[in-house]
C-alpha cells in the first residue's frame, strides 16, 4: 500500500460516519477519487458514486462499500444531565458500557463516557448486560439544562477510538465495518483507471446499510449497472473464542472471500475466481445458503435484478471498537477489483445460461 492509500485509509478510518450521519466521511471519499474519475455525483441521502468511462459497447460493473458504521444516538436528555441511548444499526450491548464516547453535536464535538458501575459497588452475580436503551452517558452536566445547551435528542454518539498499528500488518479500529469496503472500491476503481479498461466502472460509497442496506436500493435502481460487487468486512474466525460450530474457513491475511450462494451470481463468482487465478491472488470461499447480510442483498434484487457478488474483507471482533484487519488482505481484494474489472469488459452477458 502505497503512502496515498494509506493516508486515505487513515483518513476515513478516524471520519465519525454513524448511519445516517455520513456526510463528513463521504466528503473523505470524494475529495480521493475525484483525483482520478471521470465523474463523481452524489445523490439527496448522501450514497457518492465515481465513474470510470469504458467504451459504448462494455458492460459496466459497479464496485460498492458502504460508508456507515454502527454507533448510538441520543434518545433523551434526563433531569440530572445524563443522556439515555438508542442504537444505531447492530450496537453490542456487552461491549458499550465503560467506554469513551463522542457525541457529535451541531455545535462541535461532546466528549462522555458511558457508565458502568464500579465493581466494588455491584452485587456479586449481577452481571447482566443491561440493554442499550437502560445505558447512559455522563458528559458532565449536572441538570437538564446544562446539558441541552450542548447537544440534542438525535445527535450520533461514537466511540472515542484511536486507529492503532498491531504487529506486522494488522490495524485496529472501530468501523472497519465498513470504511475498508469503501477504500477498497476507490482503489479497484483507480486501477481500473490506470488500466484504461473497456468496462464501464462504478466505484460507489453507499449509506444506512447498517440500518437495512438501504444505500444500496436507491443507487443500485439509480445506476442499474449488468454486474454489481459488495465488499464489506466478513467474520474472520480464527480468534480462540469463536465457539466450534461458528468457526469457518476464514482467517486474517488469507485473502479476500468470494461469497458463493444466495445473492452470489455463479457467473459473477466465475469471472472473480478467473480473475484472482489470472492475477495470483490467493482467495477464500464462503458459504451464504440464506443472505450475505450486505448491499449485495439490495442489489441483486434491483430493478429486474443485477447480478451481484459480496466479496469479503476479513475482519476480527465485528461491532466493537477494537475490529482487526490485515492490509495485505486491502492490498489483494484492490488488486483483485482490479483484475475483475480487466475482465469485465470481456463479458458479453452476466446472465445465467438457461
Amino acid at each position: 500500500m502505497d503512502d496515498r492509500s494509506r493516508a486515505f485509509l487513515e483518513s476515513l478510518l478516524t471520519t465519525p460516519s454513524p448511519s445516517g450521519y455520513e456526510a463528513d466521511g463521504q466528503r473523505v471519499w470524494v475529495d480521493h477519487v475525484r483525483d482520478f474519475a471521470d465523474e463523481v455525483h452524489t445523490d439527496a441521502y448522501g450514497n457518492t458514486v465515481a465513474v470510470h468511462e469504458g467504451t459504448n459497447d462494455a458492460p459496466s460493473i459497479a464496485f460498492s462499500g458502504h460508508a456507515d458504521e454502527i454507533g448510538f444516538i441520543v434518545r433523551d436528555i434526563l433531569d440530572d444531565g445524563y443522556l439515555r441511548l438508542g442504537m444505531i444499526g447492530g450496537s453490542d450491548r456487552t461491549v458499550s458500557k465503560g467506554q469513551h464516547v463522542t457525541v457529535h453535536a451541531a455545535d462541535g464535538p461532546v466528549q462522555g463516557v458511558i457508565g458502568q458501575t464500579a465493581i466494588h459497588l455491584r452485587e456479586n452475580g449481577d452481571e447482566e448486560y443491561e440493554d442499550i436503551a437502560e445505558q447512559f452517558v455522563d458528559i458532565g452536566a449536572t441538570d437538564e439544562d446544562e446539558a441541552a445547551d450542548l447537544v440534542e435528542v438525535g445527535d450520533p454518539v461514537t466511540f472515542s477510538t484511536e486507529l492503532f498499528e498491531l504487529h506486522g500488518t494488522r490495524l485496529s479500529a472501530r468501523g472497519m465495518d465498513n470504511r475498508v469496503g469503501t477504500w477498497s472500491a476507490a482503489e479497484g476503481l483507480r486501477r481500473a483507471v490506470e488500466a484504461d479498461v473497456d468496462a464501464t466502472v462504478y466505484a460507489v460509497s453507499t449509506v444506512q446499510e447498517e440500518v437495512g442496506v438501504q444505500g444500496a436500493k436507491m443507487i443500485g435502481y439509480e445506476l442499474e449497472p449488468d454486474a454489481a460487487i459488495a465488499i464489506d468486512v466478513t467474520h474472520a474466525t480464527d480468534n480462540p473464542d469463536v465457539p466450534s460450530k461458528r468457526r469457518g474457513p476464514v482467517s486474517l491475511g488469507d485473502g479476500p472471500v468470494i461469497g458463493r450462494g444466495s445473492a452470489n451470481h455463479p457467473n459473477v463468482v466465475s469471472v472473480a475466481r478467473e480473475a484472482a487465478k489470472s492475477a495470483d491472488i490467493d482467495v477464500q470461499l464462503q458459504a451464504a445458503g440464506i443472505r450475505t447480510g450486505t448491499d449485495a442483498d439490495a442489489f441483486y434484487t434491483s430493478r429486474g435484478g443485477i447480478p451481484s457478488l459480496n466479496i469479503g474483507i476479513p475482519n476480527r471482533y465485528m461491532h466493537t471498537p477494537v475490529e482487526v484487519i490485515d492490509t495485505e488482505d486491502l492490498d489483494a481484494v484492490a488488486a483483485l477489483l482490479g483484475s475483475i474489472a480487466e475482465r469485465a469488459g470481456e463479458v458479453d452477458s452476466f446472465a445465467v445460461d438457461i
